[in-house]
């Protein structure tokens, strides 16, 4: 079901790099099913202009398509919400729940318009090409956020104090609840658990992060704190940068976007094909495709399957493209050993084995030798500071036994060629 009255056109702006206010860079426009960009005249006469994503939008006059199989530019795709944020405004606008908000759609420019303006990236969406206004709340509290993503759960319609305190974090992408934050200066990320959790997922994506880090990767930082009794994670935000005139903020493309796919084509996004895009058009490549391979290694020890192509990015500005740090590594929910990456890895495989990692070492630039060097030291950094961690995490005792040879070490990960690893 698709909503009637919906947006015709949605003004794009951003900030550019240095700044820390926002100017108008063009105009997505609705025509015959797709939406399509011009750049303002305004915009393309200043000096430090940038291309939105050059390979997308280039700096030019006139109208631009989407690229073939696109309905939009995935530049500005990347700036909408996903599972998550479109519940919020689902719930917002019509108060359902359940499989009554999961067959609802919403028009794309709605969900961009009605998002919170403080969404990943540098860019927002407004009704006005002239004044800027910001679609933000007041601080709230862990615990009204929380009641606030708990009635969006039940599909109860929020009160006008707790829709504001949640519209903040709607415009963050993926499927768990969530919510911003800013303290002092940093600006954080709030992630809730679900009433639906068959086990304590916020401490799983705390453990998975923190070890992440302890073996080397760049990673987001992160934090355990409480609300309501229940656990909360914070993620650091490192798309924001606080200076003397205000916050700057970093313009960042999902690889689905430098893949040029939607969310239709993403089974078809592979690490292989990353790797291929960043030997050509990242700044230090060889000692990013190490760390992509080091993250795809991990994924498989730590028993992280959902490493979608939205759930890797690249800062840009303007010209150049740089890896960000790692960020939404979860362990999934596992009943067996048998697991696929949600990327393919080499080829058509996509199974969760550090011997398709080790097959795919060449697209990394790496040798067998050097590749296999990776994986054997993160298992041994993993088990000997797993202990620690935990602590870190005040996992219980069943939530240790629970999580260790299951999501996080899973025997599955050693078979064939890797199998002397496990030791």
């Amino acid at each position: 079901m698709t909503s009637s009255a919906e947006p015709g056109q949605a003004y794009v702006w951003i900030w550019l790099p240095e700044a820390t206010e926002p100017v108008v860079a063009g105009l997505l426009t609705r025509d015959r099913g797709q939406l399509r960009f011009n750049y303002g005249k305004s915009y393309l006469a200043r000096a430090n202009a940038i291309p939105i994503y050059a390979p997308e939008l280039p700096l030019r006059a006139g109208d631009i398509p989407p690229m073939p199989g696109l309905a939009m530019p995935g530049c500005l795709r990347d700036g909408s919400p996903d599972a998550w944020g479109r519940r919020v405004i689902i719930n917002r606008r019509l108060g359902l729940k359940g499989a009554a908000a999961a067959s609802t759609e919403l028009d794309e420019l709605t969900y961009l318009l009605e998002s919170g303006s403080d969404r990943a990236g540098a860019l927002d969406f407004q009704a006005s090409a002239t004044e800027y206004r910001p679609r933000v709340t007041d601080q709230a509290t862990l615990a009204e956020l929380m009641e606030s993503a708990e009635r969006v759960e039940r599909g109860t319609p929020l009160e006008p104090e707790l829709d504001k305190a949640l519209q903040h974090g709607s415009s963050l992408g993926g499927a768990r609840p969530k919510a911003m934050l800013t303290d002092g200066g940093r600006k954080l990320i709030a992630k809730f658990s679900t009433s639906n959790d068959l086990y304590n997922v916020v401490k799983a994506e705390f453990v998975a992060m923190r070890l992440a880090s302890v073996v080397g990767l760049n990673v987001a930082r992160v934090e355990l704190t409480a609300a309501l009794g229940k656990d909360v994670l914070l993620v650091e935000r490192f798309d924001r940068e606080l200076v003397p005139g205000g916050w700057r903020r970093k313009a960042m493309v999902s690889a689905l976007t430098l893949f040029a796919l939607d969310e239709m084509m993403a089974q078809y996004a592979s690490y292989q094909d990353l790797a291929e895009i960043i030997r050509h058009r990242f700044i230090r490549p060889a000692e990013t495709l190490r760390e992509l391979f080091g993250r795809l290694v991990f994924n498989i020890l730590c028993g992280n399957t959902d490493d979608h192509a939205r759930n890797h990015a690249a800062f840009w500005d303007g010209r150049e493209l740089t890896l960000t740090p790692a960020y939404d590594i979860c362990p999934q929910p596992r009943t067996g050993n048998e697991a696929s990456q949600a990327m393919l890895i080499h080829g058509r495989e996509r199974l969760s084995r550090l011997d398709v990692c080790l097959a795919a070492a060449p697209n990394f630039l790496l040798s067998k030798e050097a590749a296999t060097e990776i994986a054997r030291r993160q298992v041994e950094l993993i088990r000997r500071h797993w202990g620690e961690v935990c602590d870190e995490a005040r996992l219980t005792e069943a939530d240790r036994r629970f999580f260790w040879g299951r999501q996080f070490l899973n025997p599955y990960a050693f078979y064939g060629e890797a199998e002397g690893l496990s030791a």
